[in-house]
């Protein structure tokens, strides 16, 4: 059986998916209304996100919580994409879908505290996982804030959400270009 290992590029696209929404938080701080820029690359990286997350949950030949861990919270997270997009696409108000990012992220914060309890990482590698899940979770949390009326205080909580995004991001890059490193050093 051969095994194809695309977890370097789904951490990757989970940054490039987490920078998406941080600008839909950075853009409505700064008072944009018009966020269809946003629309071609939440559907096209949330698609992504979904498929792997389907497949890695239900055929990833890793051992079951790491399915949970890492394949299903993507699913979640791609299916929020691409509700995002349609929804900007036709023009109707997206904050609803940080409500339900709030569960997303309890989920997220449930799975740190695995992480660090079930020793599901360790070594190097345990600090920047941890962290994914922690500012991903925290994320998730404090999503809701997009409600936070348009005012000086409404701003500073959208660059708040913003800035835990961006942390988030800059993790799965390091962990995906670390991964991408290291899978191509380990032996066939």
């Amino acid at each position: 059986m051969v095994f194809i290992d695309s977890l370097s590029v789904m951490l990757l696209l989970l940054g490039f998916s987490t920078l998406i929404i941080a600008m839909f938080f950075f853009l409505s701080a700064r008072g944009k209304k018009d966020m269809s820029v946003l629309i071609a690359p939440g559907f096209i990286f949330g698609l992504f996100d979904a498929v792997s997350g389907f497949l890695m949950s239900f055929s990833w030949p890793l051992p079951g919580a790491y399915n949970m861990l890492f394949g299903d919270p993507l699913l979640v997270l791609g299916l929020f994409l691409i509700a995002g997009a349609f929804m900007l696409y036709k023009k109707m108000d997206v904050r609803i879908i940080s409500v339900f990012g709030v569960f997303l992220g309890v989920y997220l914060a449930i799975s740190a505290a695995a992480i660090a309890n079930f020793n599901l990482e360790t070594g190097v590698n345990f600090l920047p996982s941890f962290g994914l899940y922690v500012f991903s979770a925290l994320s998730g949390i404090f999503s809701p804030l997009i409600y936070v009326k348009g005012n000086r205080k409404g701003k500073y909580a959208y660059y708040f959400v913003f800035a835990l995004l961006i942390i988030t991001t800059f993790i799965a890059f390091f962990l995906g270009y670390g991964s991408i490193y290291a899978h191509l050093r380990s032996p066939p």
